[in-house]
């Protein structure tokens, strides 16, 4: 393209231009500075900050071996994740799935909570152990809480609470007040933390009264109503006039009251199942537990552990006692409660000897080792274990 050509102006008509492009710059001048003063501009608003996104809430999978109901092992873990929800509020969200058998269908289960986000998971039965810590080992970012068993892992541990404790106590209780010295007994599976109870109820008995004898039947399973009440009516029907169990259900509580019979509860206090049955019960306490294993997670400091926690501790408690057993009685409970809680009682201090008459422990007190291999039957359990 070919350069523009600069016009050439005569010079007399170049020199008036040039005055008039002055005048004009000084007109403009003169009507700025004699015009209104203009204000300063304001500053542009700061940019408001960016807000801040709220944290993200930990997911946690509860997995239960029950229906929930309104009573029994599956109900006081269900309040404890009630408990630990308030407590957290906006911290974090939970998720239940309730009556999973202790089959390949438990680790389907584990599998799927994993999966969808749960990073942490409370597995609440004995026999769900096995497949929790195969699960363990497939998710490692995620912690697992397996309850009442043994098997730990980098990102596995296992809670339980000292329920023999309480049963000691109820053991002094049916030791007083029985009448025929025959207690009954029903038990789910014949492992140790079942035993634990059945010889602590028995121990407990016989320290006060030595002619009581304590009856089993087995229904292996955890909640099997049917089975439960049926068990607990052969008992009564064998003169126990208290009757207890292990298991998960109402029915043995329920049994008593219809024959007119003395129980304890287990796991929750059920006396609205039996108000006139009910001496009182050991009930079990999760929450606290829920909580603080919960705000290790989301603080990222939780190390694997095994935590056994008793009447101290608050994970064991004692149901009210029913006003018909005499104040001498509730008196001696209290007492022995408060000892066992400072240490200076433990039901199985030696000698403890089994039903063959075998010394077990000459002196001192049985481990946690010892008893979490609890495999025989004490003195005052008149039934022989099953055969393995």
């Amino acid at each position: 393209m070919p350069a523009l050509r600069e016009r050439t102006l005569k010079p007399g008509l170049k020199s008036t231009l040039v005055k008039m492009i002055g005048l004009s710059a000084i007109s403009v001048a003169a009507l700025t500075a004699c015009g209104k003063k203009e204000e300063a501009a304001a500053p542009a608003p700061a940019a408001a900050p960016a807000a801040q996104a709220p944290a993200e809430k930990l997911k946690i999978g509860f997995m239960y071996v029950s229906p929930i109901g309104d009573g029994g092992w599956t109900f006081q873990h269900d309040l404890g994740r009630k408990q630990m929800e308030q407590a957290l509020a906006g911290k974090v969200s939970t998720h239940y799935i309730e009556n999973v058998a202790e089959g390949a269908d438990a680790e389907r289960v584990i599998r799927e909570l994993a999966q969808s986000g749960h990073r942490l998971i409370f597995t609440t039965s004995f026999g769900y152990m096995n497949y929790t810590e195969r699960v363990a080992r497939a998710f490692p970012k995620a912690t697992f809480l397996h309850a009442t068993g043994y098997k730990t892992a980098r990102n596995m541990g296992v809670y339980n609470a000292r329920f023999y404790e309480g049963r000691y106590l109820n053991g002094v209780i049916a030791g007083r007040m029985t009448k025929s010295n025959i207690l009954g007994y029903v038990g789910a599976f014949p492992i140790p933390e079942v035993l634990q109870g059945i010889n602590a109820f028995a121990r407990g008995a016989r320290s006060v009264n030595p002619k009581a004898e304590v009856r089993v039947i087995w229904v292996n399973s955890w909640y099997d109503p049917g089975r439960e009440r049926d068990a607990a009516t052969t008992l009564l029907s064998q003169n126990a006039d208290i009757v207890t169990h292990h298991t998960d259900s109402t029915a043995v509580v329920q049994a008593a009251e219809e024959r007119g019979r003395w129980a304890f509860g287990y796991h929750s206090d059920m006396s609205k199942y039996g108000p006139k049955a009910q001496l009182s019960a050991t009930t079990h306490h999760w929450g606290d537990y829920y909580i603080k294993t919960a705000n290790e997670v989301i603080a990222g400091t939780w190390k694997t552990n095994s935590v056994w926690g008793g009447i101290k501790e608050g994970m064991i408690k004692l149901a009210p006692i029913n006003s018909v057993v005499p104040a001498e009685v509730r008196a001696q409970v209290d007492k022995l409660q408060a000892d066992i809680a400072a240490g200076r009682l433990h039901p199985f201090a030696g000698p403890v000897v089994d039903q063959d008459g075998k010394t077990r422990l000459a002196s001192g007190a049985i481990s946690d080792d010892q008893l979490g291999k609890m495999d025989f039957y004490v003195e005052g359990v008149a039934s022989r274990l099953p055969k393995r």
